[in-house]
Protein backbone atom coordinates (compact mmCIF):
# COMPACT_ATOMS: atom_id res chain seq x y z
CA UNK A 1 0.00 0.00 0.00
CA UNK A 2 2.68 1.93 0.09
CA UNK A 3 6.00 2.88 -1.38
CA UNK A 4 8.05 3.40 1.58
CA UNK A 5 11.03 0.84 1.99
CA UNK A 6 13.14 -0.03 5.47
CA UNK A 7 16.69 -1.66 5.24
CA UNK A 8 19.96 -1.71 6.56
CA UNK A 9 23.55 -0.52 4.97
CA UNK A 10 26.42 -2.17 6.12
CA UNK A 11 30.41 -2.10 5.88
CA UNK A 12 30.49 -5.51 8.05
CA UNK A 13 31.49 -3.20 10.60
CA UNK A 14 29.04 -0.81 11.54
CA UNK A 15 25.06 -0.31 9.98
CA UNK A 16 22.58 2.51 9.60
CA UNK A 17 18.76 1.64 9.51
CA UNK A 18 17.67 3.33 6.10
CA UNK A 19 14.06 4.60 5.04
CA UNK A 20 13.20 5.52 1.35
CA UNK A 21 10.14 6.38 0.18
CA UNK A 22 10.05 5.63 -3.63
CA UNK A 23 10.87 2.72 -6.45
CA UNK A 24 13.73 1.14 -5.90
CA UNK A 25 16.61 0.51 -8.34
CA UNK A 26 16.43 -2.83 -10.74
CA UNK A 27 20.11 -4.01 -9.33
CA UNK A 28 18.97 -2.91 -5.77
CA UNK A 29 19.28 -6.04 -3.42
CA UNK A 30 20.74 -8.00 -0.73
CA UNK A 31 24.08 -8.00 -0.39
CA UNK A 32 24.07 -5.65 -3.19
CA UNK A 33 26.37 -2.79 -2.90
CA UNK A 34 24.21 0.59 -2.49
CA UNK A 35 24.73 4.78 -2.17
CA UNK A 36 21.97 6.28 -0.32
CA UNK A 37 21.87 9.79 -0.04
CA UNK A 38 19.81 12.51 2.10
CA UNK A 39 20.05 13.52 6.02
CA UNK A 40 20.32 11.11 9.35
CA UNK A 41 17.63 12.13 11.58
CA UNK A 42 17.67 12.43 15.75
CA UNK A 43 17.07 8.83 15.63
CA UNK A 44 19.98 7.36 14.10
CA UNK A 45 18.13 6.89 10.88
CA UNK A 46 19.40 7.74 7.58
CA UNK A 47 16.43 9.25 5.39
CA UNK A 48 17.21 8.38 2.07
CA UNK A 49 15.94 11.03 -0.70
CA UNK A 50 17.80 8.66 -3.59
CA UNK A 51 19.19 5.38 -3.64
CA UNK A 52 21.87 3.80 -6.60
CA UNK A 53 22.71 0.14 -6.47
CA UNK A 54 26.10 -0.04 -7.76
CA UNK A 55 26.78 -2.98 -10.22
CA UNK A 56 29.93 -5.20 -9.28
CA UNK A 57 33.33 -4.70 -10.62
CA UNK A 58 32.68 -7.22 -13.58
CA UNK A 59 29.74 -5.63 -14.69
CA UNK A 60 30.42 -5.45 -18.36
CA UNK A 61 26.90 -4.63 -20.59
CA UNK A 62 26.06 -7.89 -22.52
CA UNK A 63 26.79 -5.77 -26.18
CA UNK A 64 30.31 -4.69 -24.80
CA UNK A 65 31.02 -8.12 -23.70
CA UNK A 66 29.93 -9.34 -27.17
CA UNK A 67 32.06 -7.04 -29.27
CA UNK A 68 35.45 -8.10 -26.95
CA UNK A 69 34.41 -11.78 -27.37
CA UNK A 70 34.11 -10.88 -31.34
CA UNK A 71 37.37 -9.19 -31.76
CA UNK A 72 39.54 -12.34 -30.03
CA UNK A 73 39.53 -10.57 -26.61
CA UNK A 74 38.18 -11.87 -23.16
CA UNK A 75 35.73 -9.93 -20.71
CA UNK A 76 39.19 -7.93 -19.19
CA UNK A 77 40.05 -6.59 -22.56
CA UNK A 78 42.53 -9.37 -22.81
CA UNK A 79 43.71 -11.15 -25.59
CA UNK A 80 42.19 -14.92 -26.02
Amino acid sequence: DSLQVKFQLTDFKSSVPVVYTGILPDLFGEGQGAVASGELNTDGVLEATEILAKHDENYMPPEVADALENSGYDHKGKPQ
